[in-house]
């Protein structure tokens, strides 16, 4: 059993796993949150206070500290006491942050896949640039890591291991669809940290299919979806973490990642990526001072976290998976739906943040109660499902199924 969590990060995914921790610090027990900006973590704290989260009276404290350094994230633990790390902070601070973990035995939780600053798009799998050269240490030295632990990648992983596992006796294909139907009502804005939502759609869009990786341009391959609640929307295939674990543990299935975009999105994007306001190298102005084009475009756009008042609308997030059993073709959508007002009136976060912010804490409640304290690296697809979206249940992020049946539960 472990207890006690230590939440690197201070964003809006941030304040939503402060709070689901806070919802069930029964079971998590003292929470810590930690930042370079100590100042977000106190607004975080405040934010739970306000909305008397607290299931029972407990520890509720902020730190600061710099996550790129491993020596410090390692102090922190050792002062917190944490037996749980969850790492929502940058994608840039992955490894410093496990490295941490495996230094002082504590468990690690994160929701994106590593990247390094000076790097977009590395060649497939990403998982094996980075994470996964930690694995053997992480089983030999019994330090649970679990691997992209979010929405998606995360529980659309699981719901993939759901559908085949209880559908199938083989799976031929993995469409992963994520359509975000609501509005914030700001001229152009990005759901989550301006640099690293850009960061994901400037590069090659790399998918699994016919046993090898294909390649694409974003924008480039599009379809129309029609889904629950939402409707018909427009989907792009896209580059994403769970492609790459997916495909490693699905190799005879294809695999492929889908996001909606608006005609708005895509044209303000196009007019700053011609423009070279979307490079992550430096340049020079004329009055010598040296920037970053993709910074300069972050600090000009609003805060993620400052949408989630005025943002309205449903998302929509499943998993199309179709295979064969008993010789004959079947194909399940695996979804759930989320509501921006809804998640604001809980957590006073937006929906994008919800749905990223409260699957780490289940996560985190399975290993607590060692469910998922696996004592090595996982992805989730590669963990039971069921404890999982039952878990998510509990918290707010129901799971439903569309197959041959009709719409309903998933039946757990």
């Amino acid at each position: 059993m472990k207890k006690n969590v230590l939440i690197i990060g201070a964003g809006g995914v941030a304040q939503v796993v402060a709070h689901k921790c806070a919802q069930n610090n029964d079971v998590l027990g003292d929470i810590h949150i930690a930042s370079r900006t100590l100042s977000k973590c106190d607004e975080i704290i405040a934010s739970v206070r306000e909305k008397n989260a607290m299931k029972v009276a407990g520890v509720l404290k902020a730190y600061q500290v710099d996550a790129m350094d491993t020596a410090a994230v390692a102090a922190l633990i050792r002062t917190t006491g944490a037996q749980i790390v969850i790492n929502v902070g940058s994608p840039f601070v992955n490894m410093t942050v496990l490295d941490a973990c495996i230094e002082t035995g504590a468990a690690y939780i994160d929701t994106a896949i590593h990247e390094e600053p000076n790097k977009i798009c590395e060649t497939p799998p990403w998982y094996g640039n980075y994470e996964w050269k930690k694995r053997e240490t992480c089983a030999d030295k019994g330090i649970t890591a679990i691997l992209g632990a979010g929405f998606d990648p995360g529980v659309v992983n699981a719901f993939a291991r759901f559908a085949i596992d209880h559908y199938m006796d083989e799976v031929t294909s993995i469409d992963i669809v994520d359509i975000n139907a609501g509005s914030h009502g700001k001229y152009f804005a990005t759901n989550f940290d301006p640099e690293i939502n850009f960061r994901e759609f400037t590069g090659t869009v790399y998918s699994w299919q016919q046993g090898q990786w294909h390649e694409n341009a974003m924008f480039e391959v599009g379809r129309e979806w029609d889904l629950p609640v939402v409707g018909t929307q427009k989907a792009y295939m896209s580059g994403h973490d769970e492609v790459h674990s997916l495909a490693a543990n699905y190799p005879g299935a294809d695999v492929r990642f889908w996001m909606g975009f608006g005609e708005h999105y895509i044209n303000v994007f196009t007019l700053l990526k011609n423009l070279g306001l979307l490079s992550e190298q430096p340049v020079t102005t004329a009055e010598g001072l040296e920037v970053v084009p993709l910074k300069v475009v972050k600090a000009c756009l609003p805060d993620p976290a400052s949408l989630a008042p005025a943002y309205t609308g449903k998302t929509c997030i499943g998993d199309l998976v179709k295979g064969i059993k008993d010789g004959k073709k079947v194909e399940v959508f695996v979804y759930n739906v989320a509501d921006h007002k809804d998640a604001y009136l809980e957590v006073g976060s937006q929906g994008i943040s919800y749905t990223a912010g409260v699957p780490p804490v289940a996560a985190a409640m399975l290993i607590a109660d060692g469910t998922w304290d696996v004592q090595t690296m996982k992805n989730i697809e590669e963990l039971p499902p069921k404890p999982f979206l039952a878990t998510l249940d509990q918290l707010g992020l129901p799971t439903r199924v569309r197959d041959a049946a009709g719409d309903h539960a998933w039946n757990g």
